[in-house]
């Protein structure tokens, strides 16, 4: 029998109905082959980092999985997720309709252009770590070595860096305050 992994994997969206944007993509995860959701964050309103200059607001949220899939073939399928939504790569850190990152892969370390996991900046982003602890705070970084908890306590924050917008936000049924959807599309 394959052994199950667990991993952590940030979704974002800045462009377009963001909120069914990460729905979409999380349901997409949810079917692989392989794969299944078993926690997702709370839904945080974030100011970009990086890239080019007038892009609008994230939604960043985060999710715990479990796979059988290796972490190659899960990034390979977190990409085809991402291209389904119209993501198109062209600027680094530009805006986007749909970013699906693999943070852990259970133990997994690589450093190739095909596969970075860890992923490279998630323990300098409180946009990733904030919603990481929100269901895995006690996973602990394959390469630091410490707690997503910990991590996250050293990351500077700036007021409004960060806004809770929902709690339970990612099922089509879940109910999101309509002016907060309008609000957030």
């Amino acid at each position: 029998m394959t052994r199950s992994i667990d991993c952590l994997i940030a979704v974002g969206s800045n462009l377009g109905d963001r909120l069914e944007h990460l729905r979409a993509g999380i349901a997409a995860i949810d079917a692989l082959h392989g794969v299944h959701v078993t926690d997702v964050s709370s839904l945080y309103e974030t100011a970009p980092v990086g890239g080019p200059e007038q892009q609008g607001p994230y939604l960043n949220a985060a999710l715990r999985v479990e796979t059988t899939r290796d972490a190659a073939g899960l990034l390979s399928e977190l990409h085809r997720i991402e291209a389904e939504r119209n993501r198109v790569r062209r600027i680094r850190w530009g805006p986007r309709t749909l970013d699906l990152d693999l943070l852990v892969h259970g133990d997994t370390v690589s450093d190739t252009a095909e596969l970075r996991v860890p992923h490279p900046r998630q323990h300098e982003r409180r946009f990733v770590l904030v919603p990481v602890c929100d269901i895995a705070a006690d996973v602990k970084h394959p390469l630091i070595g410490r707690s997503m908890a910990s991590l996250l306590d050293e990351v500077a924050s700036a007021e409004d860096d960060l806004i809770l917008v929902a709690q339970q936000w990612h099922r089509d049924s879940d109910e999101v305050d309509s002016w907060l959807h309008c609000e957030i599309e």
